[in-house]
């Protein structure tokens, strides 16, 4: 399967539609906090007043809330305005196939935080779509400006450069 979503034609169209779609709920999501002054403050309170719980009722990610209380609560109006632009940033890069991976990665990252706070919503299926987009790298953005994108920078950074296989 794994072959199949790196090189096959069918996978790349499939995953296209998959990605623009993806892409779409990301943009709005995004543009509507970018757009009406996002603060991510009472969902930060909430997940360190009630955190996500083990089936013994002891916190699942307490590492995780302590960072959102020591670091992220005190440094609240950056850290909205990083997840507005965030959401909206991945969402573009999706539709647009604008390095695919790095948008389908930090997309995830952003799932699993949210998961991580105690927010399951569509977390899960962005997530399950995410995983198909990462597998399938640079053939998910082919049919998008990653197709000129990726070339470029494999060429003019070194680390980039694609080994043979």
């Amino acid at each position: 399967m794994v072959k199949w979503l790196r090189k096959s034609k069918s996978a790349m169209v499939i995953l296209t539609i998959i990605r623009i779609w993806l892409g779409y709920m990301w943009t709005m999501d995004g543009f509507g906090k970018v757009s009406a002054g996002f603060s991510a403050k009472g969902f930060v309170g909430m997940a360190i007043k009630s955190p996500v719980l083990t089936p013994e009722k002891t916190q699942a990610f307490g590492w995780y809330t302590s960072f959102l209380k020591e670091f992220v609560m005190p440094h609240i109006s950056l850290f909205s305005t990083m997840v507005a632009w965030g959401e909206l940033f991945v969402g573009l890069g999706l539709i647009f196939g604008t390095l695919t991976t790095a948008a389908a990665f930090f997309g995830m990252v952003m799932n699993f935080c949210y998961l991580m706070a105690g927010t399951v919503s569509v977390n899960p299926m962005y997530i399950f779509w995410e995983i198909f987009i990462l597998v399938a790298g640079f053939n998910a953005g082919k049919i998008g400006l990653d197709r000129w994108i990726i070339p470029f920078l494999r060429e003019k950074v070194p680390f980039l450069k694609k080994s043979v296989e």
